[in-house]
């Protein structure tokens, strides 16, 4: 059991299909933390620009369109409930067409700016266990914990393919894997905010752990912080 102390920050970062939000969500529950999925934020506002026909690389554009959205993050037992300008989004905004466009959306600089700007209001007070690819580097550089959770890309593409419940068949996987790459190049060669981890992050590799497994060393490091903190 977690004892009560100062609330932290939880800076949890990696690749897509890392397992990041199973993690973070798990772990808020546990903690008694609000869980901020910070890449539920860049779907939704990839969706807008869909829907509203925005090209998704046109910076300027996008800020406006973000400035003009409300984005919320509401805690459920299962993860967020995603709301973009009111409506429920949160299955629409995890369909591949939008995961697309939001790992387009998220490489402009004035929009991972704004977004930046955003998410550190909502985690200001800690309290929270943040998820992304740029918490522990950019946007809460001093978190109390630093996470940067990695597994194989092929190994990825296998738990994407569960997630979605598509039939394993090699030519998805391999077409997932390729996808998940393309990714990784996007997200650690963009100008602003690359993905990498903190240098005081701690690396786990979950490629072969169970979610209990790496549970476990991420709770371990919350109890050393949280022991650290305490009043002497």
């Amino acid at each position: 059991m977690i004892p009560p102390s100062r609330k932290l920050i939880i800076a949890i970062d990696g690749p897509a299909g890392a397992g990041k939000s199973t993690i973070a969500s798990r772990l808020a529950q546990q903690l008694g933390y609000v869980n901020l999925e910070t890449g539920a934020m860049y779907r939704a506002l990839a969706l807008k620009a869909l829907e509203t026909g925005i090209p998704l690389d046109l910076e300027l554009p996008l800020v406006g369109l973000a400035r003009a959205s409300t984005i919320e993050l509401q805690p459920l037992a299962g993860g967020n409930r995603v709301l973009l300008d009111g409506k429920d989004v949160s299955r629409r905004i995890r369909e591949k067409d939008v995961t697309d466009a939001a790992s387009q959306v998220s490489v402009l600089p004035g929009v991972r700016e704004w977004m930046v700007a955003r998410q550190r209001e909502m985690g200001s007070g800690g309290g929270v266990v943040m998820e992304g690819r740029d918490i522990g580097t950019r946007v809460f550089p001093d978190a109390d914990v630093k996470v940067f959770l990695d597994a194989n890309s092929d190994i990825r593409a296998q738990r994407r393919l569960q997630q979605e419940a598509v039939a394993t068949h090699v030519a998805d996987a391999r077409s997932i894997a390729d996808n998940l790459r393309e990714r990784d190049r996007r997200d650690a060669t963009r100008a602003v905010s690359p993905l990498v981890a903190a240098d005081d992050a701690v690396i786990i590799d979950s490629s072969h752990m169970t979610i209990e497994q790496v549970l476990k060393q991420i709770e371990a490091l919350v109890q050393n912080q949280l022991k650290h903190n305490a009043p002497r």
